[in-house]
């Protein structure tokens, strides 16, 4: 994923170019009083307001007819506490920038999702993760948040001040207000070994509790029409540091897994019947791999082939049966799938609406090349998804509404009643979350 949302003529698109928006307005506060006069504004105008980051989500979450919030001024680091272990930044600094300041002063995040293009305040509100046996998502390592909300009262939050707000609003959704600042815990510098290496679909479903057991960060990719998978393993590592090459990280990351994997999606878009045999090819061309370096150089890697998304988080038990229907289902239908699957984990955290609220969860992600017809996937992998009780991403195609996701989520009336007294009047409201939340 490298470039970012589009605005032109008063229209705005998302990454994936699944959702367009016609704002009345975009505003562009550069400070916490301009953001709080912005909503003051749209309330006396009686219009919606949403904040947008970079646009990575794939639903309609930040689209608005009214005030569009566009947070890039609102950047960087406010407060480095090294007593505390926490680095405070403002609401629109991108997470790239974020990871890349902190590695100067010797500090890093725990864990990291797998691209870095979002703002802070975009990924966390959505629960982008990463994959970790012990470590959870971007947002589950928030110890503190301000908020501006719907009156314009700028909010502090955290475990001991407003804390019925801090543990909804970590991952928002941008309903309860617009996150103006975001804290989170850091730890010194440290090393991750990265070791990827081709491995047979049902040896790593077979093995797949020994393989979370034993890796402090396990996830693999299988290739739909084949037995094929790839695996990555990240553990923290006394080093040295031994990176990918310059000449290897172009071939490998650049050539092969843009450049190539472009071009395959091209031939299959324009030639589904060549989709299984692409990927035969694509799954053979894998080879194991071992590097050491800093984390956010481990965790991300560059996306710019664009495609749409499904992911959906079930019960980490349930993770082998849903990929075994998975399967099933793709070699019984007439369906061509050139994007492999992509499969993490988290542990149980403690966020209102957290896909991984009060359970521990195997994420299982689907994907469909731009342009290439993707709802008969999609709707075939979510009837298997929602029949393991999973829960949908809040920033990737899904069908669920209120109804369905309150019998999912054990904590749902309290997110809502909470909407209910910060925004009665539903300034941040929008249609999908009008879906997702109720009226």
């Amino acid at each position: 994923m490298g470039s970012t949302a589009s605005a032109k003529n008063g229209t705005w698109r998302n990454w994936g170019g699944t959702v367009t928006a016609h704002p009345a307005r975009e505003v562009a506060p550069a400070s916490v009083d301009e953001l709080v006069a912005a909503v003051r504004r749209a309330a006396e105008d009686g219009l919606p307001v949403k904040a947008v980051g970079t646009g990575h989500s794939f639903t309609s979450i930040a689209a608005t007819d009214g005030v569009l919030v566009r947070p890039h001024l609102l950047t960087g680091i406010r407060r480095l506490d090294r007593a505390a272990m926490t680095v405070t930044v403002e609401a629109g600094t991108p997470l790239k920038r974020l990871n890349a300041a902190l590695a100067r002063e010797g500090l890093s995040l725990t864990n990291m999702g797998d691209i870095m293009e979002q703002t802070v305040s975009g990924a966390t509100s959505t629960g982008t993760h990463g994959t970790g046996r012990e470590s959870a998502s971007i947002a589950a390592q928030i110890r503190g948040l301000e908020l501006v909300t719907a009156d314009g009262s700028v909010l502090t939050c955290s475990a001991t001040e407003n804390p019925d707000v801090f543990a909804a609003a970590r991952i928002g959704l941008g309903a309860l207000g617009i996150v103006s600042a975001l804290t989170f815990a850091v730890e010194p510098l440290f090393l991750l070994t990265a070791r990827e290496e081709p491995m047979p679909l049902d040896r790593v479903l077979a093995e797949f509790d020994e393989l979370w057991a034993e890796n402090e960060h396990f996830e693999f990719y299988w290739f739909p029409h084949t037995l094929s998978t790839n695996t990555k393993r990240n553990n923290r590592s006394a080093g040295p540091e031994q990176p990918v090459g310059q000449l290897a990280g172009w071939f490998e990351d650049e050539l092969l897994s843009n450049g190539v994997f472009q071009v395959a999606n091209w031939i299959g878009r324009a030639a589904p019947a060549a989709i299984p045999t692409l990927a035969q090819v694509s799954s053979r061309a894998l080879s194991a791999r071992t590097y050491t370096d800093i984390p956010y150089r481990v965790f991300t890697s560059p996306r710019r082939v664009r495609f749409v998304e499904m992911e959906y988080g079930v019960p980490r038990e349930a993770l082998a049966d849903t990929l075994r229907e998975l399967r099933t289902m793709v070699e019984r239908s007439d369906l061509r799938v050139s994007f492999p699957v992509e499969v993490r984990t988290a542990p149980a955290d403690d966020i209102t609406l957290s896909t991984a609220s009060g359970r521990d969860t195997a994420y299982v992600a689907v994907h469909m090349f731009k342009g290439t017809p993707y709802q008969r996937y999609f709707t075939a992998a979510e009837r298997i998804f929602t029949a393991h009780e999973g829960r949908p991403h809040w920033g990737k195609v899904h069908t669920r509404d209120a109804g369905q996701l309150a019998e999912v989520y054990p904590r749902f009336a309290e997110f809502t009643a909470l909407r209910d007294r910060l925004d009665p009047e539903r300034r941040f409201r929008n249609d999908y979350l009008r879906r997702v939340l109720g009226s």
